[in-house]
């Protein structure tokens, strides 16, 4: 086994971000989408396909970040326990 500076084998949360990163960002460019979508209701203008998709690049990023961090702590506190 190769020493990365974590002995515990466990993934580091960068890297549990980095994975969850392509379904938060999508979650993100879905929701942003619809949620334009209901605010024409108070006026606002949709957002296209394209700039949603551009918002859940941007927003996926700290999304992801939290995401990783919770699943880390899940993944942590049940090898803990077990």
């Amino acid at each position: 086994m190769t020493d990365h500076g974590d002995r515990s084998g466990r993934w580091p949360v960068w890297a549990v971000a980095l994975v969850i990163y392509p379904f938060a960002a999508g979650a993100a460019a879905v929701n942003l989408f619809f949620l334009f979508l209901m605010l024409q209701a108070i006026g606002l203008r949709a957002l296209t396909p394209f700039e949603a998709i551009a918002g859940g690049v941007i927003l996926g990023v700290p999304f992801a970040w939290v995401l990783g961090k919770w699943t880390h702590g899940m993944i942590t506190q049940a090898e803990d326990d077990a």
